[in-house]
């Protein structure tokens, strides 16, 4: 109980896998309580924010308007971290959600808690067939063949780029660079008069998304997917190769240290003062609206000599309370299969910008009428339906993923002091061993 009240304080202050989206609060759902005392209410925390927000607070009311026996009420709850702490004041209380919005890093975590009930349950129990929901992202949640909670709000990484930028510097809009070297070069083209060619945010998800896209493992025993893991493999060849793309990059003066800040990266985008990025593919349709120029995206770049993957799925999922009654659990779990619906799915990928869980979405009119005013999206989703299901890809498990995170982010700070990429690389190991030692 210690360690796990300790890695909570840790969660606290630490960022999360929302691609810097979810970070302004609001005041939560409507509550439209007619006919509510009729029906099973089920507590619904989450940490959607600002317009993400609004569109879940649509989607809950045209639930709660469908059926009248069951009354879901949204409850916004800070941060991803900020919640889980919450969570775990309250977690097998009377206080306690019925339903709770984690990160995926968090997914460890919450399994060991002991207080999720696996949806892999209600699975099981009804013979649900799952084989509608995207391959790709369930991979990320089936752990020893089962599913513990139910994919949501689904992101990957793009290569965001500046298509007027590109066709000042001679180069063809249409052809953004797919490996390191044509990275490296168009990278220079793009740099004069103040301006650079490309930037990634201080954050370790980037550095774990370029390390898997190339097959490159986090932690061993499998990704932690074929026991507990012991030690840290990302200072090996795969992560070396990031590492350095960002140090030799940094020192030719195409690269721009951008910081830890999302709203900077994009701030720099869009002003011109960056023409090549990585952000998170639900931010997409926002730097598409926001930006004046023409915007393109592309999968991401893989070293020259390495073999395309593809990507890691990030954002979070939804995790069904053990501790609450039956009747809650089912209703629930009622609220959930409605969620995944192609319908409710294309409603929650056009206006967010989010995978949809259900593919069946994609074939739906609304999808294709946004896909026509923003064949951005499309990329994302193909990038991902491209994916390979690997250990790589699948995505690491270990329960100790945001403090690890954090020490990514100091060595990739060091680069910009001098340090080498090997140093870098081998120093953050060096401390996320540590913290899985503490763990076991």
């Amino acid at each position: 109980m210690k360690k796990l009240i300790m890695s909570l304080i840790v969660l606290l202050v630490l960022a999360g896998c929302r691609g810097g989206e979810d970070k302004t609060s609001s005041n939560g759902g409507q509550d439209n309580a007619k006919g509510k005392s009729d029906r099973t209410e089920v507590i619904f925390w989450h940490a959607m924010s600002g317009d993400l927000e609004k569109v879940l607070n649509e989607i809950v009311n045209d639930f709660n308007a469908s059926q009248s026996k069951i009354y879901v009420k949204p409850v916004f709850q800070g941060t991803y971290e900020e919640a889980l702490t919450k969570f775990n004041a309250v977690a097998g209380t009377k206080d306690s959600p019925t339903i709770m919005q984690t990160f995926e890093i968090g997914t460890k975590y919450m399994i060991e808690s002991g207080k999720i009930e696996p949806i892999q349950t209600f699975i099981d129990r009804e013979k649900y067939d799952i084989s509608q929901w995207e391959k790709n992202i369930v991979n990320y949640y089936k752990i020893d063949g089962k599913i513990y909670s139910m994919p949501f709000n689904s992101s990957t990484p793009v290569l965001i780029y500046n298509k007027d930028a590109f066709k000042e510097a001679g180069l063809d809009p249409e052809k953004p660079p797919m490996t390191y070297s044509e990275l490296r070069d168009v990278a220079k083209k793009l740099t004069k008069n103040g301006k650079y060619g490309f930037t990634i945010l201080n954050y370790g998800w980037f550095f774990e998304e370029m390390l898997a896209v190339q097959g490159g493992l986090y932690v061993n025993k499998e990704n932690g997917r074929k026991g507990e893991a012991t030690k840290a493999t990302f200072n090996g060849k795969e992560g070396l190769r990031v590492f350095k793309l960002i140090s030799d990059m940094y020192k030719d003066g195409s690269f721009y240290n951008v910081g830890q800040n999302w709203d900077d990266m994009r701030a720099a985008f869009q002003s011109g003062k960056v023409a090549m990025y990585l952000d998170s593919s639900a931010g997409v349709r926002t730097v598409v609206d926001n930006s004046p120029f023409k915007v393109g995206v592309a999968y991401l770049p893989i070293p020259d000599d390495a073999e395309r993957q593809g990507v890691i799925i990030g954002g979070a999922s939804l995790w069904l309370m053990k501790d609450v009654d039956e009747a809650k659990k089912k209703a629930a779990w009622e609220f959930m299969k409605y969620l995944t619906t192609p319908e409710v799915q294309a409603k929650w990928h056009v206006n967010t910008g989010y995978f949809s869980i259900n593919s069946k979405s994609y074939d739906l009119p609304l999808v294709k009428e946004q896909w026509k005013k923003y064949p951005q999206l499309k990329v994302t989703v193909d990038q991902l339906k491209e994916t390979k299901s690997t250990p790589a890809t699948q995505g690491a498990l270990i329960s100790v993923f945001p403090q690890a995170r954090q020490h990514i982010v100091s060595a990739m700070e060091s680069l910009y002091q001098g340090v080498s990429p090997q140093k870098a690389l081998d120093q953050a190991a060096k401390e996320v061993n540590r913290e899985l030692k503490m763990k076991r």
